[in-house]
């Protein structure tokens, strides 16, 4: 089947612009097609549940009524968990022991954009070869129930609070000290999920909050990644409250950025870093990152005398990594926390939770742990994707730096001791990122601009 161009999809989902390319029809097709493949590979017997979940964009409720109307068609019975956090969601999976699930949810993409991202009964994202297999389906030709096979839907409204008591129930966690504690916590739910699952948490552990940005409505204050850039009105809130931390989640709440107690952003590399920090120092291990990573995570391994082994970009493939590595805490640079004694997918609760803890062990500002570590400078580059395969960009780029040691689970990266570049196409939005490391600006910039060389020759 040829997929229309604009659309992005991908092993574990599809996304696209409203109205441009994702429209209620595409949506019911893969909602069917996915349903369909989810509860025709279940063991005899097994459940016939898929768990649906949105987080809080414009169009939303809109695709929530049509995954729920195209999973019933198929005969998949619905578990509707509504507006909530894909980690969320996941767990749903594993708690209902369902056949897979659906979070209706473009996670930091603009406004106009949602996506359908497919979870496993396993409560993993789809692997390649699962998303291959239901795409196939799809093509095929759904088969749709009769009259007397049609699914059912009922709502489960206990999911927030069962995720929020997993976290809480966490070995790292010493939460009759959080509460003692009682830090000032600044929040910025950016009118996404986040309004509903992060004041619980925050309020369980006896933070004193302060939040902006909490209505739930998807009308994005600012651009919904949460980088640096975009943290000012957080800034500003840290700065104005006295606060000790200062909290930022993308929509569907599986990133965690923070801004230091002195209101200035920390980077998103540090969060995975700092909770790692946290979890080696009560249970050493393999710990596990995506090749885009910041080298703080890694320095923060070779800190606790254990490995640091990256995957390709993407959670389901760090999450297969861990699970495969043994790893004890893993996850990406974008604020993305994976902890498998709760589940192997990003969750930013989890990495609000452990922040805590390291602050209370640390009994220091959080700027005075970051100073800590070594500082690097990242700098991340985009452009529109060429038509043309990548292969000849990866040549000139390893035939440019030879002494580099190259990565090509996913594109190319080319690593030195104290720094790397990578560029590989985007699996979320139509683009090529050129993303780079070293210990100055000026040297990943000059990474970022010789790497897009070959790019632009051949984007000519």
């Amino acid at each position: 089947m040829a997929y229309d161009r604009r659309l992005m999809v991908s092993v574990s989902g599809v996304r696209g612009r409203v109205g441009e390319g994702l429209s209620p029809e595409v949506v019911a097709r893969f909602a069917a097609g996915f349903g369909a493949w989810a509860i025709g590979r279940r063991a005899a017997g097994a459940s016939r549940a898929v768990v649906v979940g949105r987080d809080s964009r414009v169009s939303g409720p809109l695709f929530h009524r049509v995954v729920v109307s195209a999973l019933e068609s198929v005969g998949a019975d619905v578990i509707d968990v509504g507006l909530t956090t894909t980690p969320t969601c996941q767990l749903a999976v594993e708690h209902h022991h369902a056949a897979g699930g659906l979070m209706i949810s473009a996670s930091h993409n603009p406004i106009e954009w949602n996506a359908l991202k497919m979870i496993g009964p396993s409560g993993l994202f789809l692997s390649a070869e699962e998303g291959a297999e239901m795409r196939a389906g799809i093509e095929a030709g759904t088969a749709y129930a009769t009259w007397d096979a049609l699914g059912t839907t009922r709502a489960d409204p206990d999911a927030a609070r069962r995720h929020i008591d997993a976290v809480l129930a966490l070995p790292y966690l010493d939460v009759a000290a959080i509460r003692a504690r009682r830090f000032r916590v600044a929040l910025d739910a950016t009118r996404g999920a986040g309004s509903v699952v992060m004041p619980m948490l925050l309020d369980a552990l006896g933070c004193e909050v302060t939040a902006i940005h909490m209505e739930p409505d998807g009308r994005f204050p600012h651009p919904p990644e949460p980088v640096a850039e975009n943290l000012g009105d957080l800034e500003a809130l840290v700065r104005r409250t006295g606060a000790d931390v200062g909290f930022a989640v993308d929509p569907d709440v599986d990133r965690l950025a923070l801004v230091g107690d002195d209101g200035r952003a920390v980077g998103e590399d540090y969060t995975l870093a700092l909770a790692a920090r946290l979890v080696l120092r009560h249970k050493p291990g393999p710990v596990v990152t995506n090749l885009s990573t910041s080298r703080v995570v890694e320095d923060q391994a070779a800190a606790a005398g254990v490995s640091c082994l990256r995957a390709p970009v993407g959670e389901v493939n760090v999450a297969i990594a861990m699970r495969d590595a043994g790893a004890v805490i893993g996850g990406e640079g974008n604020g993305g926390v994976i902890l498998p004694e709760l589940h192997l997918g990003r969750d930013a609760p989890v990495g609000a939770a452990l922040l805590l803890q390291l602050l209370l062990e640390e009994r220091r500002p959080l700027s005075a742990v970051v100073a800590d570590h070594p500082r690097y400078v990242i700098v991340k580059d985009k452009l529109d994707r060429p038509d043309a395969p990548l292969d000849t960009v990866y040549q000139a780029l390893r035939g440019a730096f030879p002494d580099a040691a190259p990565d090509t689970q996913d594109g190319l990266r080319l690593a030195w001791p104290d720094r790397w570049v990578h560029v590989r196409p985007s699996g979320t939005e139509p683009i090529v990122r050129v993303i780079a490391e070293a210990p100055t600006e000026a040297d990943a910039r000059g990474l970022v601009q010789q790497s897009r060389v070959p790019l632009d020759a051949l984007a000519v």
